[in-house]
């Protein structure tokens, strides 16, 4: 393996297991020295500067061959519906998100799922993991697969992992949260978010414009209309 991407490999790695770490065993320890706010501030510095390392890695790491064709037009079509799907779940994930840092839960156990959360209760979540899934299909090279692996593992296990923990710190609110929601994506609740999809469609194609006339690599339809 080339020494590029195993560097790639232990960025990538550090960045997934520092979340679950700060998350997991070290974060009551964390808390209680140096405080909520103070535990926050160390937990995104620490994410930043390794995303940052994982991403200056991954630009210095040659692409390779890659595995399939991934502008073939199935594998493109593919990857531009999961992207435009994950827009549509990031872009109302901002609003009501019980999952988001620093949100009191009190209430919770009372609200009626509605919007994106009635497909599930982890859109942002999920909307990087299909953003990570569409790039590994459309660029199968190994270092698009090593970064985007780790994004989607940290995405949803990192999703998995937080309902237990706030299950057990908080049933009474957080319980009923858990039945009323899915953590996988309910097909048949896609049409509850109904204009956010036309936004989505809009955004993700100013998104890969951009990242046509910036990067000079084609993205979305500018594949064909560029």
């Amino acid at each position: 393996m080339d020494a590029s991407l195993v560097h790639l490999l232990v960025a990538t790695c550090a960045f997934v297991a520092s979340h679950f770490i700060m998350s997991g065993p070290l974060r009551g320890a964390l808390t209680s020295k140096f405080g909520a706010q103070a535990f926050l501030l160390f937990y995104s510095f620490v994410s930043i500067g390794t995303l940052a390392w994982a991403i200056v890695v991954f630009d210095r790491t040659d692409a390779g061959a890659a595995l399939w064709d991934g502008m073939h037009p199935l594998s493109w079509f593919v990857a531009s519906v999961l992207t435009v799907v994950a827009t549509a779940f990031l872009l109302p994930s901002f609003a009501r998100n019980p999952a988001l840092p620093g949100k009191n839960a009190a209430g919770l156990g009372t609200v009626i799922p509605s919007g994106v959360f009635k497909i599930t209760r982890h859109p942002m979540m999920w909307g990087i993991a299909l953003w990570a899934l569409g790039h590994i299909i459309a660029a199968p090279t190994g270092r698009s697969i090593v970064l985007m692996a780790g994004m989607i593992v940290l995405a949803l296990l990192g999703s998995h992992f937080q309902d237990k923990r706030k299950g057990a710190w908080n049933k009474r609110e957080y319980g009923p949260w858990l039945r009323r929601t899915s953590f996988w994506p309910r097909f048949e609740h896609f049409g509850a978010i109904g204009v956010i999809w036309i936004i989505a469609f809009l955004v993700w194609f100013l998104i890969t414009w951009a990242h046509y006339q910036f990067f000079g690599v084609p993205a979305g339809l500018w594949l064909w209309i560029g």
